[in-house]
C-alpha cells in the first residue's frame, strides 16, 4: 500500500482507526483475520517493548496459522544499559552547557563590550565551529564507550568515569587543534 509506508495494508486499514495517543488499542487480530479471510503468514512487530503483550493477545492466531514472526528481542540489561547511557549523557550535556555558557559569559563580557560587532560574530563563529567539531568527536566516543563498558559488566559509576575521561581528552585535543588552526586563541 503506497499510502502507508512502513505498514502493511492490513495494518493500515484495520488498526489505524483504533489507535489513540498514549496507548495502543487494536482490533482483535482474529477478527481482522476473519474479515480478510486469509491465513496470516507473517507478523512483523516493532512496537517498542510491547511485543510480548501483543503476542499474548495474539496467542490463538499464532496457534492456528503459525506465522513467521519478526520482532526485536532485548535482554532487560541491554535496555537498562542503553537507557543509562543515554540519560547520563543528556544530564552531562545540560550541566556542561549551563556551566560553560555561564563561565564563558563571565570571562568575556568586558572584552566583547569593546570589540566591533563584526569581530565578535567572526570570533563566535570560529568558537562554535571548533566546539561543534569537538562535540561531535566527544559524543562519537562517549556514548559507544560508556555503553560498551556497561555491557562488559563494569560498574556504572566507573564506566561513566572511564568513558568521560577518554571522550573529554579527545574533545580537548580536537578543540585545541581547531582553535589553533582558526587562530582564535
Amino acid at each position: 500500500d503506497t499510502n502507508s509506508p512502513g505498514m502493511t495494508s492490513v495494518n493500515h486499514r484495520h488498526v489505524e482507526d483504533h489507535l489513540t495517543v498514549g496507548s495502543f488499542e487494536a482490533k482483535d487480530i482474529l477478527k481482522i483475520r476473519e474479515e480478510i479471510d486469509k491465513k496470516v503468514d507473517l507478523l512483523k512487530l516493532d512496537i517498542e517493548r510491547a511485543e510480548l503483550s501483543l503476542l499474548k493477545h495474539a496467542k490463538e492466531i499464532l496457534e492456528i496459522d503459525r506465522p513467521i514472526l519478526f520482532c526485536e528481542v532485548l535482554d532487560e540489561s541491554d535496555y537498562e544499559n542503553y537507557q543509562t547511557t543515554t540519560i547520563t549523557i543528556i544530564i552531562g550535556y545540560v550541566i556542561y552547557f549551563g556551566l560553560f555558557s555561564s563561565l564563558f559569559y563571565i570571562d568575556n563580557r568586558k572584552r566583547y563590550k569593546t570589540m566591533e560587532s563584526k569581530l565578535i560574530k567572526k570570533e563566535l563563529l570560529k568558537l562554535i565551529s571548533s566546539f561543534g567539531v569537538g562535540e561531535i568527536i566527544y559524543l562519537g566516543i562517549r556514548w559507544p564507550s560508556l555503553y560498551y563498558f556497561l555491557e562488559i559488566g563494569i560498574e556504572p559509576y566507573l564506566a561513566s568515569i572511564i568513558s568521560e575521561v577518554i571522550a573529554t581528552t579527545c574533545y580537548m585535543i580536537s578543540v585545541t587543534v581547531f582553535l589553533r588552526k582558526t587562530k582564535t586563541f
